[in-house]
């Protein structure tokens, strides 16, 4: 099939910009394959501590003759998501040995659960958290004991930082493990529906956490296709996983055997192998366009249009919202996954789901099909479904109609012809807006602005009634350096009350949505951020907002003289407690939202 043209356009576009970034980038892998830190290359002291309690694998380790897996692990026993990683170092290190070879824990990180910080004070750390998740990576990997990397982390920041992280050793093979999504409980749509009743007062705090413990009820992640699913889409996408992974549930035995797949598979690619793929190889231009592709295609979580920049200068490659949005205008809509449908991401999943989807848009001349993966027979692995048959795991064809068309629908019939996720710019600068969220009846807003500086203001004055009309509600100094970008999911059920009103209501914000933002338009990441001198500063109540999806606009409707000659509003006081504090370094170096976000990729670049 014959690439879209509008696809090589935008590829060639990232990969001209990105050509000395990219360069210097490649250089800096081979000189670490050559001569950097490696097990061969270190003192006996050194060489030592690194074998001294590593039990039946220490005379292997110590020999050199086979290939040490480092294992970089996001486990804890709070986040349903990762509470299954605590069985894999182990089952890893028996699957090394099936092939002569080992695996040893290289260390942790962080992985807090945006689910417990939503709306709380933890949540300012939240995007922060994807930074340190890439140091301490790094910091794991340093120890140079390992020839091969293990990567178990699924969720919002996680798979962005540890992918950070381990690309700066992207001479080493490397494989992403997923653990799967937990059972389907309560319908995500019944659950918001008693979110926004309770909103109204109409049911009360016990009917809340009951809907929401019936919702996330077990091990796994949440089935809701948000940031964290989106993660796993985008690993297949770019052939990181092994072809299924993704989506698969913990503690069968078909996950098992894809993990066990996922250890040999990182074997196998050794430097020492005549199948060498470095991760640095295989995360390239053409398999962050991919990236950039799945997401829309998929609908997936707005966050990735902060994470996926962050992702590719890690690998010297620069990719803009500039070029997602031409992207969404060649890339159609072909999963409905709630919060854009009513499905959860295991019925997606049965209907056909990543197999189906990177089929269809490969037939389509949609993805790269050249790209470097960790599979063997390249990318078109990936539109085979695993299972397990005679207990052998194999993969089989994916049937080339989905299984319900509600849910997924081929590249020739899409739900939308666009791929939902629009790049908005005016006189209050560059935001994102996710068009596929959002009913098309509702993607042009002119109202007056009700401007606040953080979320309980807006929910204090919805409570009060000041809300109870049109509306454009604006949450400035929200962004990276004012506060770490936190979400604002919080107010999603009180702007949905309003809109059901029948008032036309949309959010602007300099700051973030959760992955499973609502039904309401919104521009979020809006850069620059009103601190320090970002025009939403400059914005004050009852001014006329025009926001346009259809026009690409996002504009105070305010006599330009005037405009120039207001007065910078002054930012909020920061916050401490919560850690935060700890922070303001990565608050005072963060670049833009557009580029990630990143204070440590900023200070690298310098």
């Amino acid at each position: 099939m014959q690439m879209n043209p509008l696809l090589a356009e935008v590829t060639d576009r990232v990969i001209r910009r990105s050509a000395p970034t990219r360069t210097a980038y490649l250089d800096l892998i081979a000189r670490q394959r050559d001569r950097g830190v490696a097990r061969p290359r270190l003192a006996c002291g050194n060489l030592a501590h690194g074998f001294a309690a590593s039990g039946e694998d220490k005379s292997a380790i110590r020999a050199g003759g086979a290939m040490n897996i480092g294992i970089v692990t996001a486990y804890n026993d709070m986040l349903s998501a990762h509470q299954p990683y605590a069985r894999y170092p182990d089952q890893m290190r028996l699957f090394a040995r099936e092939k002569g070879a080992t695996a040893q824990v290289a260390g942790g990180v962080p992985a807090m659960c945006d689910g417990v910080t939503q709306g709380q004070p933890g949540m300012e750390l939240s995007l922060f958290s994807r930074d340190t998740i890439a140091l301490s990576t790094a910091v794991a990997l340093s120890h140079g004991m390992f020839e091969g990397v293990a990567l178990l982390g699924i969720c919002d920041k996680i798979v962005p930082g540890l992918l950070m992280g381990a690309l700066r050793f992207g001479h080493l093979p490397t494989v992403l493990v997923p653990a799967g999504p937990m059972s389907s409980g309560l319908p995500n749509k019944t659950k918001q529906k008693v979110r926004q009743l309770y909103t109204e007062g109409k049911v009360g705090r016990e009917e809340l956490l009951e809907a929401e413990a019936a919702s996330y009820h077990g091990a796994g992640t949440c089935t809701f296709y948000g940031t964290a699913n989106t993660n796993q889409m985008m690993m297949e996408v770019m052939g990181l996983h092994v072809p299924g992974a993704a989506f698969v549930p913990p503690t069968t035995r078909l996950r098992q055997e894809l993990t066990r797949e996922a250890v040999h598979r990182v074997l196998a690619m050794g430097m020492d192998s005549d199948d060498y793929r470095p991760l640095g190889h295989c995360v390239d231009e053409k398999a962050i366009i991919n990236a950039a592709v799945g997401l829309l295609a998929t609908g997936g979580s707005t966050n990735l249009a902060i994470h996926l920049p962050a992702i590719a200068r890690a690998a010297g490659i620069v990719i803009d919202w500039e070029d997602l949005d031409r992207l969404s205008g060649a890339v159609p809509l072909l999963a409905r996954v709630y919060p854009n449908g009513a499905a959860d991401v295991n019925a997606f999943h049965a209907a056909g789901g990543m197999g189906f989807i990177i089929s269809t848009l490969l037939d389509a001349g949609l993805l790269h099909g050249d790209i470097l993966t960790v599979a063997p027979e390249g990318f078109r692995a990936y539109t085979r479904t695993p299972e397990l048959r005679d207990d052998r795991l194999v993969w089989t064809d994916t049937p080339s109609v989905p299984g319900d068309e509600t849910i997924l629908r081929p590249a020739s019939a899409p739900f939308s012809a666009d791929g939902g996720m629009r790049l908005l710019q005016g006189n209050l600068g560059r935001g994102i807006f996710k068009t596929s969220a959002v009913s098309s009846d509702r993607w042009t807003i002119e109202a007056p602005a009700a401007v606040f500086n953080d979320q309980e203001e807006v929910l204090a004055a919805y409570r009060a009634g000041r809300l109870d009309r049109d509306v454009v509600v604006v949450v400035r100094f929200q962004g990276p350096a004012a506060n770490g970008m936190p979400e604002l999911h919080k107010l999603t059920p009180s702007l949905s009350v309003l809109q059901d009103r029948g008032h036309r209501v949309a959010l602007v914000t300099d700051g973030r949505m959760s992955g499973a933002s609502g039904k309401v338009p919104a521009v979020i990441h809006l850069s620059p951020e009103a601190l320090p001198t970002g025009p939403l500063a400059r914005l004050r109540d009852g001014d006329l907002v025009r926001l346009s999806a259809q026009d690409g606009r996002i504009d105070a409707l305010v006599d330009q003289a005037e405009w120039d000659a207001r007065e910078l509003c002054p930012p909020p006081r920061a916050e401490e407690g919560t850690g935060r504090e700890l922070f303001t370094f990565m608050r005072r170096g963060a670049d833009s939202a557009e580029r990630g976000a990143s204070a440590m990729l900023a200070a690298m670049e310098q």
